[in-house]
């Protein structure tokens, strides 16, 4: 298990990509789930006219947070304890795994139940419990589906958007006990999950939550859901571990205002999200009695230390950039090969673990760099110039290819117009063995990819500068250096005072 978790695609994105856009039921799935979240999102979107403005306010607010990081953690720190609760700083996945595994162990559970936490697919935290004997129980109810079938999310908000309603009932058959055979109503199905839920929150005694944001001035945590799962799990147990990246911190109550409002909007179309949870430490008699807040690093330190990419860490996690993409929309979650999918991962994953990485280099080239991600950011997040950024640092990664000579071979061609002109004379010269009718349907070699699924035209027998030269002078043209005149002609009607659009005629003068 590395120490960076569930970042790591297995495989390029354009490998795993083709295996994905042959699935025609996961292309359904996505296809009908995107775009009824689109609809309702511009729906909501358009009921407030300062959205552009809020947009604006909550990079804003992002940027200046993450300008003081370092300031704003250690006063979260101290307003955590202050309230009677513990924190812990992880500097990569594994110290984190050790972290939850340990106040598991000292609390003798074998045990627990999740919430609202992708940082922790991030970490790869179920697996390594499962190593030590402790089970972790989704209660997300997409989050229990993905879990129960050994899949993996595909999905920021909704994990299990590449299931329908058959795979789902026929998963709750085969591994809920004692629900009989249930029909494939959502009714149905959601009760069945309820009920199974419903017993553990009753008996287990350590939680794992996510973080959505923390104030740093009062140390309180927040927690936005939709299911009222979270709410159970933030309350029964009499521990509770959350799990935040450290970009999650804000200073102030009026800070954390403006996410409340963009956030419900741009994730689940909603005017005010349905469960909104805030704890401050630990109160006697009342909730968990053991608070413990984990601060992940795990490779944010160095997306926040480049000046370009640190945009990336405004993220809030609301899954707007994915319902627009085309590009996720045909390949699904799962060929990005990290928790983090669509644009925002195609970002986001290869600046957490370093350009270096093979595999995860190639995502930033998952987009057609439409710009619909940036569109609807609700932070502002320049997600197509991130992309091209990233791509020119995979290609120098690559050191000195045959691509890139190619391409310094053609800048040195295009420098001069001499030159340009007699590379395509030599162009022209050497299509003749690939030219068939009026197309090049194959080209040889590594250039075979251009002609996969297009034809080209081949290069025409004169050029523009050669046509442009040598085509005969036009009647009546005076000869080089010679300027002609116009004509005098009529001189034209003066304008009148008046008015406020200028002249106005006389009544003697034809309109």
């Amino acid at each position: 298990m590395s120490d960076q978790g569930g970042l790591h695609p297995a495989q390029p994105f354009p490998e795993a990509a083709r295996e994905q856009v042959v699935k025609a039921q996961l292309r359904a799935n996505l296809r009908q789930v995107t775009t009824t979240i689109r609809a309702k999102r511009a729906s909501a979107v358009d009921e407030l006219p300062h959205w552009e403005a809020l947009r604006t306010l909550g990079a804003a607010t992002k940027d200046a947070s993450l300008a003081k990081l370092s300031e704003r953690l250690l006063q979260l720190e101290r307003s955590v304890k202050a309230r009677g609760g513990h924190v812990h700083w992880a500097r990569d996945a594994g110290e984190a795994r050790e972290i939850v595994a340990r106040i598991a162990e000292a609390h003798g559970a074998r045990e627990l139940i999740k919430v609202k936490s992708i940082t922790s697919d991030e970490i790869e935290l179920n697996r390594a419990l499962e190593e030590r004997g402790i089970h972790a129980v989704e209660t997300d109810l997409a989050e229990l589906i993905v879990q129960l079938s050994n899949d993996r999310p595909s999905h920021i908000l909704v994990p299990a958007i590449h299931r329908n309603r058959a795979e789902i009932q026929a998963l709750f058959n085969a591994e809920l006990p004692g629900e009989g055979e249930l029909s494939d109503t959502p009714a149905e199905l959601a009760a069945a999950a309820r009920r199974y839920l419903r017993r553990k929150f009753l008996t287990t005694k350590v939680a794992v939550s996510g973080v959505n944001f923390a104030v740093a001035e009062t140390g309180t945590v927040c927690v936005v859901e939709s299911e009222g799962n979270g709410r159970m799990c933030l309350t029964l147990p009499e521990v509770l571990v959350s799990l935040m990246g450290i970009e999650k911190v804000v200073e102030t109550w009026e800070d954390l205002a403006v996410f409340m409002e963009l956030l419900p909007r741009s994730s689940t179309a909603e005017r005010m999200n349905p469960y909104t949870s805030f704890w401050s430490g630990v109160t006697p008699g009342d909730g968990p009695q053991e608070f413990h807040l984990i601060l992940l690093d795990n490779g944010r330190t160095h997306v926040l230390a480049d000046d370009f990419g640190r945009q990336t860490l405004r993220c809030i996690r609301c899954s707007a950039c994915l319902n627009v993409c085309p590009v996720y929309e045909r390949a699904g979650g799962h060929a990005y090969g990290s928790v983090y999918p669509g644009p925002i991962g195609a970002i986001l994953t290869p600046q957490l673990l370093g350009m270096h990485d093979a595999n995860a280099n190639t995502l930033p080239g998952a987009s057609s760099l439409c710009g619909a991600c940036y569109d609807v950011c609700p932070v502002k997040i320049n997600i197509p110039q991130v992309l091209i950024y990233l791509r020119t640092e995979a290609n120098l990664q690559k050191g000195l290819t045959a691509e890139a000579l190619a391409l310094r071979g053609m800048g040195l061609a295009m420098s001069e117009g001499w030159r340009f002109e007699g590379a395509l004379k030599l162009a022209r010269l050497g299509q003749g063995p690939l030219v068939r009718g009026d197309a090049i349907p194959a080209l040889p070699g590594p250039l075979a990819g251009w002609t996969a699924a297009r034809d080209l035209r081949p290069f025409p027998k004169e050029g523009f500068r050669e046509w442009w030269r040598n085509r005969p002078a036009p009647v009546n043209a005076a000869p080089p250096g010679v300027v002609q005149r116009a004509e005098a002609g009529p001189t034209p009607p003066q304008k009148k005072e008046g008015g406020p659009f200028g002249a106005v005629p006389s009544p003697e003068e034809p309109l």
